[in-house]
């Protein structure tokens, strides 16, 4: 390339360059939020055979016959939920760690309802041939996104409100908005609670289940750009 078409190539870069730090010279990255309680509407069992014996079949149609017999209480109860969940087998070593004495086989069932008392009353029922694994609750998606909707005017106020601040700090007239990204927070977090739940599902009557609250959370992350005078 010639040297002065070289020049020019140089200088038309380096132009494109400086107008595209001008562009991004004023630009301001903030994060705002807002955040509700809500109460947790769905509430989540996970129950478990677990036997052992010598001869891995029998112990397999044990567990099925055992599963089965859960499975059909409990797609009977109307408003539940049923699943089924990990099952897996293992072997069990005598003293040398080396000769197989017998097989464990562990297999779950997990349920799940928001009316908290048909299933705390069928998870007792089903305790007479089943053992606890996790209890916790969470809140269903139908409830989440409509709290989710109503924060979204929320949290962007408060974005527009803290743009404002900025743009007050920094001595800018103005400001434009160059990008939002609005993005939720907040989840089930499992709590085992297997011993104290089998204790309160043996006595009778079935006690009151108190599911607690959830934070969800609404961020407005984004990128303003502050005019100045």
């Amino acid at each position: 390339m010639p040297s002065c078409l070289l020049g020019l190539a140089l200088s038309i870069a380096g132009t494109a360059a400086m107008a595209d730090d001008a562009l991004r010279y004023n630009q301001v990255s903030l994060h705002a939020d807002a955040s509700t309680e809500v109460v947790q509407d769905r509430m989540h069992v996970t129950l478990y055979s677990e036997a052992q014996q010598e001869d891995p079949a029998q112990l397999a149609a044990q567990t099925t016959q055992t599963l089965n017999a859960a499975l059909q209480k409990a797609r009977a109860q109307k408003g539940v939920t049923v699943s089924l969940g990990s099952r897996h087998s293992y072997p069990v070593y005598g003293e040398d760690g080396e000769r197989i004495v017998a097989w464990r086989e562990r297999a779950e069932i997990r349920l799940e309802s928001t009316d908290f008392a048909a299933l705390s009353t069928l998870t007792a029922e089903l305790l007479k041939t089943l053992k606890m694994g996790e209890m916790h609750f969470s809140v269903s998606e139908a409830i989440r996104k409509q709290n989710e909707e109503a924060l979204m005017k929320d949290a962007v106020a408060a974005f527009r409100a803290r743009a404002q601040l900025a743009t007050e700090a920094l001595g800018g007239s103005g400001y434009k908005l160059v990008s939002l990204n609005l993005g939720s927070e907040g989840g089930m977090h499992p709590v085992n609670r297997g011993y104290a739940m089998k204790s309160l599902m043996e006595a009778a009557p079935v006690p009151e289940i108190e599911a607690g609250t959830q934070t969800i959370t609404l961020n407005a992350d984004g990128v303003i750009e502050v005019q100045m005078p």
